[in-house]
């Protein structure tokens, strides 16, 4: 079941926004709509499933809906139509009580505009998230110190925000998030505000955390570069609904509408398009216990180069003709998910077509210097 659930959610605002909703449902038209009842969609028939443990980047241009969306999430601002469950509560069934539990347990969020408090320090402004929630006091001043320690920031304890950079700050931002330790972090274009250094600092340290604890994030941006390098899935909009829903390859290599295609056409391909989509097969496949028999009778093909298996299609080595067995742990090999950018050096000084091998090491196929050219070019 995914974690965060969100089922055919529209949000109005204005003075009539049941009759606004069943005219736009009916297919009236939006400026029509705005003029004879003076409301205004924000989010259309949204659908999504948000998994566990998954980096979700909501992204679109100002005006899309994306911050309007968020704040469903956590029940700031109530559908007009629709429900949202997070891990299996409806929100609307939720009493007053039981939206602050949530928000004090179950998510966390980080602004853009940092929101710490100007009067404490590093530590207290981590800590007010936790001194909201009850947590007696050495409880939480420890706990603010552990995440403020996790995102660079322990030696800074008694710094006031006045005192810290643009980039630490956001930094307290994030640990004060952290200590709540929830299960699901919402993120409104968090580091939207920072110079393009400090931002990519950010995106590292927040992938880094990601790899140190996973959690769902639900991320807010309206830079493409930055959902692509963040999310797992991007789910893009555009006037309040969504246009396409997947992963940066999905959205670069089959975008369901010209829509889509038109936002990804400055994406540099080589940053998204991942060596398991364009491997070839290899040229040349040799069982282990084939090896002697080839050895002394090697078929032509693969200039006499020949890509050795076990009975699980794992990668043992590599073959040449008349030679001896190259193992696998001397070989060059190409992990799936490895993007083209990063496989260009590789794959440049190799004298051989690289090996492309997934999480168990069975060979998915090889890719040559033409083909990564290929693929770039194509894309």
């Amino acid at each position: 079941m995914p974690q965060i659930e969100v089922s055919g959610v529209w949000k109005l605002f204005g003075q009539q926004p049941q009759p606004a909703l069943e005219a736009l449902r009916n297919g009236a038209d939006p400026e029509e709509v705005q003029k004879r009842y003076g409301c205004r969609a924000a989010v259309k028939a949204v659908d999504l499933a948000i998994e566990a443990g998954e980096i979700f980047v909501v992204m679109g241009l100002s005006g899309s809906g994306k911050s309007t969306l968020l704040r469903m999430l956590n029940g700031l601002i109530r559908p007009s139509a629709g429900e949202v469950v997070i891990e299996g509560q409806r929100l609307s069934d939720l009493p007053a009580v039981g939206m602050r539990q949530l928000r004090r347990h179950t998510m966390a969020m980080v602004f853009q505009s940092f929101a710490l408090l100007p009067g404490r320090s590093a530590l207290e402004n981590a800590a007010f998230g936790l001194e909201v929630a009850g947590v007696p006091r050495a409880q939480r001043l420890e706990r603010a110190r552990a995440a403020l320690e996790r995102v660079g920031l322990g030696r800074d304890l008694g710094k006031r925000p006045e005192e810290l950079s643009g980039g630490m700050q956001q930094r307290v931002g994030l640990a004060r998030a952290l200590a709540l330790d929830p299960p699901v972090l919402l993120m409104d274009e968090a580091f939207s505000a920072l110079d393009p250094l400090i931002r990519r600092e950010m995106q590292d340290l927040l992938l880094d955390l990601q790899q140190d604890q996973r959690r769902t994030v639900v991320f807010i941006s309206h830079d493409l570069d930055e959902a692509v390098r963040l999310g797992d899935r991007i789910a893009l909009m555009q006037e309040g609904a969504v246009l396409q829903c997947g992963s940066s390859m999905d959205l670069l290599c089959h975008p369901a509408n010209e829509r889509v295609r038109h936002f990804f056409r400055d994406v540099d391909a080589s940053a998204v398009l991942s060596v398991d989509a364009i491997a070839e097969p290899a040229p040349l496949m040799v069982q282990r216990n084939d090896l002697e028999r080839w050895r002394h009778q090697p078929p032509g093909g693969a200039a006499g180069v020949a890509y050795v298996l076990d009975e699980h299609q794992r990668f043992c080595g590599l073959m040449p003709a008349g030679g001896t067995l190259l193992p696998a742990s001397e070989v060059e090999q190409l992990a799936a998910g490895t993007t083209l950018k990063q496989a260009m050096e590789p794959v440049a000084l190799a004298s051989h077509p690289l090996p492309v091998v997934d999480a168990e090491g069975r060979l998915l196929g090889v890719l040559s210097s033409r083909q990564l050219l290929k693929a770039m070019v194509m894309a």
